[in-house]
């Protein structure tokens, strides 16, 4: 299953495609009792893009069997006892993939010419995805972060390995001589090799980065390259060679600091919009603007899901399940916002106040 959105992979699939692409979601649950459902409510879902596929006379009988292929195949490479908030299956002819986001969706089957992305775009934005790079003399380890784990990211080259002769840093601890490894030049060489790597993976997957490890390796690898300038530095050294469990545990006093300064910062500047009349704020008024380019800074609660029905000019409050109902409008303005260059901020509940969950800063 795909985890990791980057602008190129998220350019390749809105990529116009033969009719039909289809987009399959389904909610997930991460714990028991609630994803004992999750295996029929997935084979269900399925099973219904399978009958539209039947029913719509645009799709001949060759591509209706090559596409269903594709949804089985992906139906088989599901492990729900690794999912998260939701899923989503692309299939079209030749091609299907999985992804597992860390953000709920909404039940539904979408027949077009492109999938459908804006749940992923959502998912990814709210997840607040983050490198976390871990330095030592003898391995460069890169982890993948989210809102409440990290994991081993095992893209471009990482992690990196050497062997150091005659080293042994619990002897060199115990002497004092622990910032000795990060004198050499091996290790300097070493570590431009780490500055060349970093900065391919920054390159395609752009997000914030932290650094750790002793003093000695930060500001080494500051001295011998360019990828990590801007980086948040973490002097807590031995993580290179630790558990995602460790790194998690060394990382979130961090990530739980800057969430804090995060949601501060987003209070200021909504509130000095309302004294310029730049404030927004409603489901219906950002979704207006945001479809002419108007939102600056979207600010979302991080579990904020409303449903609504287009009734031309505006949208009206609807439940879910009814006729044209829309039940992702916020994962589309959040989309819609990012096309159009606005800073979008995801915050915890409760947050935004009487904003009702979402609301915005405008350009003018």
């Amino acid at each position: 299953m795909e985890h990791v959105l980057s602008p190129a992979t998220l350019a390749e699939l809105r990529r116009p495609r033969p009719y039909p692409a289809v987009s399959v979601l389904t909610p997930t649950h991460r714990r028991e009792p609630y994803n004992a459902q999750d295996q029929v409510r997935l084979r269900n879902v399925v099973a219904e893009a399978k009958r539209q596929l039947e029913a719509d006379p645009a799709v001949s009988r060759d591509r209706r069997t090559e596409v269903a292929r594709h949804l089985d195949r992906a139906l088989s490479e599901i492990d729900l006892a690794h999912t998260e908030d939701g899923l989503v299956i692309f299939a079209a002819p030749g091609e299907h993939q999985v992804w597992s986001l860390a953000r709920s969706v909404p039940e539904r089957v979408v027949l077009s010419d492109t999938f459908l992305t804006r749940n992923l775009v959502s998912a990814q934005t709210a997840g607040r995805p983050f490198w976390v790079l871990s330095l030592a003399a003898d391995r460069v380890t890169l982890w993948n972060g989210g809102v409440d784990r990290v994991t081993e990211a095992r893209v471009g080259g990482f992690p990196l390995t050497r062997r150091v002769e005659n080293f042994d840093p619990e002897r060199q601890q115990r002497i004092g001589d622990l910032p000795s490894a990060f004198r050499e030049e091996r290790t300097r060489q070493f570590l431009r090799e780490t500055d060349t790597a970093l900065s391919g993976v920054l390159r395609d997957h752009p997000r914030r980065l932290y650094v750790t490890g002793e003093p000695a390796a930060l500001s080494l690898l500051d001295e011998v390259g360019s990828a990590a300038k801007g980086s948040v530095h973490v002097p807590h050294g031995g993580l290179a060679h630790g558990t995602p469990e460790a790194v998690w545990q060394a990382m979130r006093p961090v990530i739980e600091a800057e969430a804090l300064r995060n949601t501060d910062a987003v209070s200021r500047a909504l509130e000095t919009a309302r004294g310029r009349r730049e404030f927004a704020a409603g489901v219906d008024e950002l979704w207006q603007s945001a479809r002419v380019g108007r939102v600056r800074l979207l600010a979302v609660e991080e579990n904020y899901r409303v449903t609504v029905r287009d009734a031309g000019d505006h949208l009206i409050l609807a439940e879910s399940g009814d006729l044209d109902s829309r039940e992702d409008i916020v994962d589309e303005i959040v989309e819609q916002c990012l096309e159009t260059g606005a800073d979008v901020r995801f915050v915890p509940d409760g947050a935004l106040g009487e904003a009702d969950g979402i609301a915005g800063v405008l350009r003018y």
